[in-house]
């Protein structure tokens, strides 16, 4: 029988354990207790923690987050993990990220199968080993270029991170995400987190990492202006990204995009990247 309890200060060495085995599922709770600590809070990255134990190894785990996200890791013992986390939780449910499978089975747990949404969206998992990186031919000849984000970015990238937010996300203007987006936006200039590219002299797309661990990148925050796509700056965008990270000894990296997204999935199956699986966001309105 497994032991189903809070996960605290001095269980990640177990947890970790346990993610490192679901590596292409597990990129965001494996950057959040990193960067969040395990100790409830909310705070950026902070939530509250669950984990089902046999013995001393974890065999499931999972949690809500602050930003009222649920996510969950596990063959079995989900429903008792996210009951787990959900009670010990300061905020209700607003959303649950992962398998398919899992989100079932937090939405089944939680009585949220019926409850509106204002995204549901079942995307592609692409993993890539850098080393099989292929590098756009723009971005290898100097034709563009791609650099860390700076201070004099932040208007436009604020702009830009806020129409991606909308179209990504499927979200209103008012939403609390986007009214957050200067404050984020800001935040990551000079950290090695956000990326632009540019052509002659201008930026022309942007990307991200949503999460980082020591051997895996996961790449988010992808987003060229509508008048611009289709030249391949994304995939310029993303590869420059990429080449830094291997630079700096990260193996692989991780993304997900909608399978309806003609664009994106060929912009990253030209980099190198395979699906290996599939990954589902899902939002809830406001009750």
């Amino acid at each position: 029988m497994a032991e189903v309890r809070e996960l605290r200060p001095g269980d990640e060495e177990p947890l970790e354990r346990f993610l490192v085995q679901h590596p292409d599922t597990t990129m965001f709770l494996r950057n959040n207790w990193r960067e969040g600590g395990l100790a409830p809070g909310t705070e950026r990255c902070q939530g509250t923690w669950a984990g089902a134990f046999e013995g001393e190894d974890v065999v499931a785990a999972g949690a809500l987050f602050w930003n009222g996200n649920v996510m969950v890791e596990g063959e079995e013992h989900l429903e008792d993990v996210t009951r787990t986390a959900v009670r010990g939780a300061a905020r209700p449910a607003q959303g649950v990220i992962g398998t398919p499978a899992q989100v079932s089975a937090v939405r089944a747990c939680l009585g949220l199968e019926d409850r509106a949404t204002y995204l549901d969206s079942v995307e592609d998992l692409f993993s890539l080993d850098l080393a099989n990186l292929r590098v756009p031919e723009a971005l290898a000849s100097g034709v563009v270029m791609c650099r860390y984000t700076q201070e004099a970015d932040v208007p436009t990238l604020i702009e830009w991170r806020t129409a991606y937010t909308i179209e990504a996300l499927n979200l209103p203007e008012e939403h609390a995400m986007v009214e957050d987006i200067e404050e984020r936006v800001r935040s990551r200039v000079g950290t090695g987190d956000h990326y632009v590219l540019e052509a002659d002299g201008a930026i022309v797309a942007m990307t991200a990492w949503n999460a980082k661990v020591p051997d895996c990148y996961q790449v988010g925050g992808v987003y060229t202006p509508p008048p611009l796509r289709s030249r391949g700056y994304a995939r310029s965008a993303v590869g420059g990204s990429l080449l830094d990270a291997r630079s700096g000894g990260v193996a692989r990296s991780i993304l997900f995009t909608p399978q309806d997204n003609a664009a994106a999935r060929a912009c990253y199956l030209g980099l190198g990247y395979e699906i290996v699986g599939l990954y589902q966001i899902v939002g809830f309105e406001d009750e």
